[in-house]
This record gives C-alpha cells, sequence and structure tokens, in this order.
C-alpha cells in the first residue's frame, strides 16, 4: 500500500497528481502508456502479482483513491472519440466534449485554483505550465482532437492589444507545436472576438495560415451565447479544422437559436450572501443614473467605462478583471457563485470548491457551455 506520504502527495495539484490521476482514468485503455511507469514510481508500486505479466497491479495500492472516482463528471464508459484539453481552464471544453462521448486524455492548465476546480469535478489533475518540454510529454501520441482555449488577454480589447508581441499571445505557438508532433484528425479552438480584427487582421492572418501549414481545413465563426439560450452576451470567436477535406466541407456554423430568460439563472434574494449586495451609495447612485430610462424586473444593471448605466433582460460578458459593480442584479446586489455559473450554462451538479472572489475569476475566463457543447457536437459527429 502506498504510504500516507505519497498519498498527500497525490492530493496536491502538482505533476505527481497529474500523472497519477490521468493514470487512474485512463488505465484500462491504450491512452495509459505515457502515464503508467511515473504513476507506479510515484505510488512506490513494486508487488508483482504471481500470474502476472510482471507489472504490479495498480488496483491494489490505488483503491486508496477510489474516492476520486466520485466526481460529477466521470469519462463516458464507451467513449467514441479521444480529444486533449489545453488550457483547460475549469473544464468547459471537457463538459462540452464528454457531452458527445469524448473521452480526455490530456490536460493542461497552469493555474492551481482553477486546477482544484476542475479535479473536483472530472477526477484528474491538469497538468501545469504547457510550454514545458516535460509538460508536453505526456501527451499520448495519438488523439482524434485538439481543444484549446488559448489565452486570450493579448488580443481582448480589456489587454493590450499587443498580440503576438505580449507573451500570452505566444500560446498559439504551443498549440502549433503539438499539432506538428502530432497530427490529430480535428481543432477545436475559442478566443475573444477581437482576436479577428487585432492588428488590421493580421494577427489572425498568422493563426490561419499556420492551421493551413499544418494541414487543416478550417472554419471560423464569432459566436454569440445568447443564441444558445444562455443569458450572457458574449461574443467569442470559434475555430474548427479537419485534415479530411470532405469533413470539413460537411461541418457548418448553422444552429437553431434558443430563447434564453434571465430569470432561468437568478436566485431567490434572501437565499445570497448579504455581502453581495451593493452599499447604500452605489444603490442610489445607480437610481439616479437611470432617471428617466426603461427600467424592469428582473434586469442585470451593467455600468460601462464611462459611468453609463444599462438596464438590460441579460448579463453582458463576465470579465475576470471587471469591477466589483460591473452589474448588478436588479441594480442592487451582485451576482451569487451560483449565478455566474448558471450565465456560462454550467450544470446544478457542478461542484463549487473555491472562494467567491475565485469564481469571479474562474467564470469570467471560461466558456459558455450551451454554445460549446453545440459546436462539439457537430465535431463529435464527423470525427
Amino acid at each position: 500500500m502506498a504510504s500516507e506520504g505519497h498519498i498527500k502527495r497525490v492530493w496536491e495539484m502538482n505533476e505527481d497528481a497529474a500523472i497519477v490521476t490521468h493514470y487512474m482514468q485512463l488505465k484500462d485503455s491504450c491512452y495509459a502508456a505515457p502515464y503508467k511507469a511515473e504513476a507506479l514510481r510515484i505510488l512506490d508500486i513494486q508487488e508483482v502479482i504471481p500470474g502476472s505479466d510482471g507489472v504490479a497491479d495498480p488496483s491494489i495500492q490505488l483503491n486508496v483513491f477510489d474516492q476520486l472516482s466520485d466526481v460529477p463528471f466521470a469519462p463516458p464508459s464507451h467513449p467514441k472519440f479521444s480529444f486533449i484539453d489545453l488550457f483547460a481552464g475549469i473544464g468547459g471544453f471537457r463538459l462540452a466534449c464528454q457531452a458527445w462521448g469524448g473521452r480526455c486524455v490530456y490536460s493542461s492548465e497552469w493555474d492551481e485554483h482553477a486546477k482544484q476546480t476542475y479535479f473536483a469535478n472530472f477526477g484528474d489533475v491538469p497538468f501545469g505550465d504547457i510550454t514545458l518540454e516535460r509538460t508536453k510529454s505526456f501527451i499520448p501520441e495519438k488523439f482524434d482532437l485538439l481543444c484549446g482555449g488559448f489565452p486570450c488577454q493579448a488580443f481582448s480589447i480589456i489587454g493590450k492589444m499587443k498580440g503576438f508581441a505580449d507573451t500570452r499571445g505566444t500560446m498559439f505557438f504551443e498549440i502549433q507545436e503539438i499539432l506538428q508532433k502530432h497530427n490529430p484528425p480535428a481543432i477545436f479552438l475559442e478566443n475573444v472576438k477581437q482576436l479577428v480584427g487585432h492588428d488590421g487582421g493580421r494577427t489572425f492572418k498568422v493563426i490561419l495560415g499556420i492551421l493551413d501549414e499544418l494541414g487543416y481545413h478550417v472554419k471560423w465563426k464569432v459566436l454569440n451565447a445568447l443564441d444558445f439560450g444562455v443569458p450572457q452576451k458574449r461574443e467569442r470567436v470559434i475555430i474548427v479544422g479537419f485534415k479530411d477535406k470532405n469533413k470539413y466541407e460537411a461541418f457548418n456554423f448553422e444552429f437553431e437559436r434558443k430563447p434564453y430568460a434571465l430569470e432561468s439563472v437568478l436566485e431567490q434574494d434572501d437565499s445570497v450572501d448579504s455581502k453581495l449586495y451593493a452599499s447604500e451609495a452605489i444603490r442610489k447612485k445607480r437610481l439616479e443614473k437611470v432617471a428617466g430610462k426603461p427600467v424592469f424586473y428582473p434586469s442585470m444593471w451593467h455600468e460601462n467605462k464611462s459611468g453609463n448605466i444599462s438596464v438590460l433582460g441579460y448579463a453582458c460578458a463576465l470579465r475576470t478583471g471587471a469591477s466589483y459593480n460591473y452589474q448588478l442584479v436588479n441594480g442592487y446586489r451582485r451576482p451569487s457563485s451560483r449565478e455566474l455559473f448558471r450565465f456560462q450554462g454550467y450544470p446544478e451538479e457542478y461542484k463549487i470548491v473555491v472562494s467567491h472572489q475565485e469564481v469571479r475569476r474562474q467564470t469570467g475566463n471560461s466558456v459558455a457551455i450551451p454554445l460549446m457543447t453545440a459546436v462539439a457536437k457537430k465535431i463529435a459527429d464527423l470525427i
């Protein structure tokens, strides 16, 4: 049996934890190969089971981790395709792909708090810094789909607008390197809509040019979460590519528009933490600014950079760096943690295991699940 020290180490959000938890989820598949030797070493598995092929039976030592399988979004028992989850965040791509039978065979995310949320909901710990060769070395040789919402700060209107001059903008080139080495049949990428027009369109042209050189036939479109039944105006560019030209031609971005309802995500006021209520001064200021404007309830009161207030039937895009009073429910309170996840379309079973401050960051960086799930279905049908 593994020692307490090893058990404790695996529960930390480090590389050992990533190796062992990935191995545990994949040990009955061909995708376990990159993790097996290291996982057995980490757990000091040395016993050889009589009559076996000389390889220790991990189930004897790993039964101490049985509780790791008690997660709300376990891998599908009969997967239809495999994918890797880069810049994984809190698992938006994973939820979308798992919904259609996808099996995640590798995940990577550098933020420690996001790793905690990811682990609590999916049962494996993402690997860390994807720029390190060591981190990339654990990616299985073959998989069907590369997913990635590569860091968008360099392209966002709220960033510095430096594009590839910003080191965060170069994360796309990590994707390029992985595609060159592993050559998966399909790709599924996401970024802020400003990427399309950044630097007069030259940045996006470079990205599309690289994908073309790598042999991918690519389609892209700016999609809005509002059109997928989520009460949040969140526009993102979605990039889908296939090595097979016939599959590329069969893919399209045609979706039936779904209605949204703000009340579907809101909690009762008396169930919301009183700390989320805006001060009397802020509430008074909001009321003064909407004087003479049409006001209705329920509504989201959004304050733009110039201080103007808009009363809307949906939330504006959740933003990691937004002020605490960026948008208020009915003009007097901030959204709760569960409401923030609902604005992104996360299911009710999704576990919240971090502080409200971290939830704001995580949901602001995440993707709208219904939108991504709709795109993932069309990809899954083809691969």
